[in-house]
């Protein structure tokens, strides 16, 4: 039995298709059909990524009748994004009441779907979203909507063809490339870069010696075992927390900064208006917002620091930066910029992701053409920040630009539903508050350019269409008897 089929849902359910009903779902599609180019069918639209994001931004394209759609997910059915693979918290940061990806539906929101299966008096007492149930939210979410993605489908590489259609190359040749106008990288937090490994774990043995947070990384073969953790932000804790609930013997984790961080600084000014007024501030504001907050840092959860802090063998060390890590004797050797040296037998490595499109082997064609921020700003003196300048420089639509006009025209129609797109349009299409927001914005800017790019289709469709109104019978013209009159004459 399917999450949908749980018999406590058969209401919500109900309620929903009757939401969509009254809402005049799904409209027609009123982009024209495609003929196939070599035999393939052409898709308006292809989105890369059956996770939240990827979800949302197909439901989004449905709704102002885009139908011509295609998602794909490499992942097996159950397993996208990050919520029963890497992330490793108890609980979300984010509030258990944000809407998320309703787009405007309380029927869609994660309190429906609670209550439904557990009752008001749950939701009253629930004080966080449990991760893996989110995981099912989303799942129910997609089979409520009917949303067909196609799991275990790997694109590899994006390549722009000369009829102005995309090609999207898919591992392993089970699946035929796909043709598409237009391509939606709904690809999660690391879909435009990379996990950030540091040069002092060069020469290790990953997996053997030292994992990225994002790894798969076997918590049970390390019971017993001293483990480092570099970092203390939130997937630095989570990593920890599940090392010592699986027996490891010590967990140390190790802090370049003086203190532990304690204030989320973006949550000062969290409103809707930073949401709908960020990407229309200047640029330089927009830098100067984020280089302050990243570089204040956002700390971990409350709850999930004590879920490492219970533990009598957890340890928190600070003024610890990475000087050198090397394998040694059977053991990995730290020594860090204060002087001190650490033994373990396994490290972790909690230091995030990179963003950068030169990192995507899926661009790989035309990576270098993409503008990014630093080649678009210089910032002031002391707001210097090398990791936001490789955020690309994206339209409102979140498509790409080039970074010399003319030299890759195609990168309008790929379009950076993820993390990437932070620092230009703020953070609408990767952290669950405004992500319906930032779906309805990718719809309307996809759909006016098909529209555009159809335009002598629709002129003619407007000249072709005969469809009366009226037959002839609504109206009486009182001088239809009348004698005709002779014509006059002119001078």
């Amino acid at each position: 039995m399917t999450i949908l089929d749980d018999p406590r849902l058969a209401e919500l359910n109900a309620r929903v298709k009757q939401d969509l009903d009254y809402l005049n779902y799904p409209p027609a599609n009123w982009s024209p059909v495609l003929p196939e180019v070599d035999g393939k069918p052409v898709s308006d639209v292809v989105i890369i990524g059956g996770g939240m994001c990827g979800l949302v931004a197909w439901f989004a394209l449905n709704r102002v009748g885009i139908r011509n759609l295609r998602i794909v997910d490499r992942a097996a059915r159950g397993k996208e994004g990050p919520w029963k693979t890497y992330a490793r918290m108890e609980t979300l940061r984010s509030p258990k009441n944000l809407l998320g990806p309703a787009h405007g539906m309380a029927s869609l929101t994660f309190r429906a779907w609670y209550t439904a299966l557990y009752g008001v008096p749950a939701w009253e007492e629930l004080f966080r979203i449990p991760r893996p149930m989110w995981m099912d939210y989303l799942d129910w979410y997609r089979g409520v909507l009917s949303i067909p993605v196609e799991n275990d489908t790997h694109v590899t590489r994006i390549v722009p063809r000369d009829d102005g259609l995309l090609e999207l190359e898919v591992a392993g040749g089970a699946v035929p490339s796909i043709l598409t106008r237009k391509l939606v990288m709904a690809t999660g937090r690391d879909g435009l870069g990379a996990a950030d490994i540091p040069d002092f774990v060069k020469g290790m043995r990953r997996h053997k010696s030292w994992a990225h947070s994002s790894d798969e990384i076997d918590f049970e073969a390390l019971k017993g075992k001293r483990v480092v953790v570099i970092g203390v932000g939130a997937s630095a804790v989570d990593n920890a927390a599940e090392a010592l609930e699986n027996g490891a013997g010590e967990v140390r984790l190790l802090a370049r900064r003086k203190k532990m961080p304690t204030i989320n600084k973006l949550m000062g000014i969290g409103s809707y208006g930073v949401t709908a007024g960020f990407p229309e501030i200047s640029p330089e504001w927009r830098w100067r917002i984020m280089d302050y907050s990243t570089k204040q840092q956002t700390p971990a959860p409350h709850n999930s620091t004590l879920r490492v802090s219970r533990h009598p063998n957890a340890y928190f060390h600070f003024d610890c930066g990475i000087q050198s890590m090397r394998e040694e004797g059977g053991e990995v050797v730290i020594t860090t910029t204060n002087g001190r040296v650490f033994h373990a037998d396994f490290v972790i490595l909690g230091t995030g992701f990179t963003v950068d499109p030169l990192a995507r082997s899926e661009l790989s064609p035309y990576r270098d053409k993409i503008a990014c921020w630093e080649d678009r700003i210089t910032p002031l003196p002391g707001e210097e920040n090398p990791s936001l300048g490789r955020f690309p420089w994206l339209e409102d639509d979140f498509s790409f630009t080039e970074k010399e006009k003319g030299t890759a025209p195609w990168l309008k129609d790929i379009h950076c539903f993820n993390y990437g797109a932070t620092m230009s349009l703020g953070k609408v299409s990767g952290d669950i508050p405004a992500i319906s927001e930032g779906a309805q914005w990718l719809a309307r800017g996809v759909a006016a350019h098909l529209f555009i790019r159809d335009i002598h289709h629709h002129w003619q469709a407007l000249l072709d269409y005969e469809k009366p109104e009226l037959d002839g019978s609504e109206w009486v013209d009182a001088d239809a008897d009348l004698p005709e009159q002779p014509e006059q004459k002119t001078a």
